[in-house]
């Protein structure tokens, strides 16, 4: 892995400034520089009134640096701010998110291993909630996403499949009503279990995950036309190949598991 990089910590600090608001309590890593400054770039530090936040899980950077190839630039044309990080230890999809959500270490958020408690640590929903902001996730039924984050004073949307959650999004984003969204997917982790993750399934999921965040993203432009919003497409953690089992697995503190690329965009009305 590559030394000091910033690890998913970062990214609730990075949106709380983003929007303007206060961080929760435990969220005290550097926002990423890179984005703060794309940020005065496109919208002179103001505020963003509207941030989509497309979550898919276990495309780690190895596997879009094989296989995503020109697909990327689909990302990069809304955006373009590619960061280098890293995850978090155990690199399992609670913990990331948990960590990802919260600003704070799997020790101090205290998820840290595979389990789906609700989680109480003060997080991104509270303060957007403290801030008066609206907020709504959309994730597939029974996934950690549409589990561990209940309770606030947010709106949740359950869905069958990562199709579903991408046409719900799409109507909330037509509708207005919320002014940050978190589409979770999951099926290149689903098919990364029962195959690995280079296996025809899991490469097609992949293609289908950035082809839903390009869809997302020309929804946002034109529901956000005139708005100052933002844009991030970040996975949780990456995959390798079990020597036993010969399937895709994660969990460990390894390159393959560990590195991440992250794509982040600002757009001004």
């Amino acid at each position: 892995m590559e030394p000091g990089l910033p690890d998913l910590r970062s990214i609730t600090p990075t949106l709380c400034a983003l929007l303007g608001i206060d961080p929760p309590a435990l969220a005290t890593s550097p926002a990423h520089g890179a984005v703060l400054e794309e940020w005065q770039r496109q919208a002179g530090a103001r505020p963003l009134q509207r941030m989509l936040i497309f979550a898919p899980d276990a495309l780690g950077r190895w596997l879009l640096e094989k296989h995503a190839g020109d697909l990327l630039d689909t990302v990069r044309a809304y955006a373009p701010v590619q960061i280098s990080l890293r995850s978090v230890v155990p690199p399992v999809t609670p913990v990331c998110f948990s960590s990802i959500f919260t600003g704070a270490a799997p020790e101090q958020h205290g998820i840290t291993r595979y389990e789906r408690p609700l989680q109480r640590t003060d997080s991104f929903f509270d303060a957007l909630v403290r801030a008066g902001r609206s907020c709504a996730i959309t994730a597939v039924v029974d996934c950690s996403m549409d589990i561990i984050f209940r309770e606030r004073a947010i709106s949740y949307f359950t869905e069958p499949d990562d199709a579903s959650v991408e046409q719900r999004t799409l109507e909330l984003l037509r509708s207005g009503e919320h002014q940050v969204l978190v589409a979770y997917q999951q099926e290149h982790d689903e098919w990364l279990h029962k195959t690995e993750a280079q296996s025809p399934q899991c490469l097609a999921a992949l293609r289908s995950h950035i082809d839903s965040f390009s869809r997302l993203a020309a929804q946002a432009a034109q529901s956000w036309a005139g708005l100052n919003w933002g844009i991030c497409f970040i996975p949780d953690h990456g995959s390798h190949i079990d020597p036993q089992s010969g399937l895709g697995t994660h969990g460990e503190d390894i390159p393959e598991d560990m590195n991440l690329w992250h794509f982040w965009g600002i757009h001004s009305g």
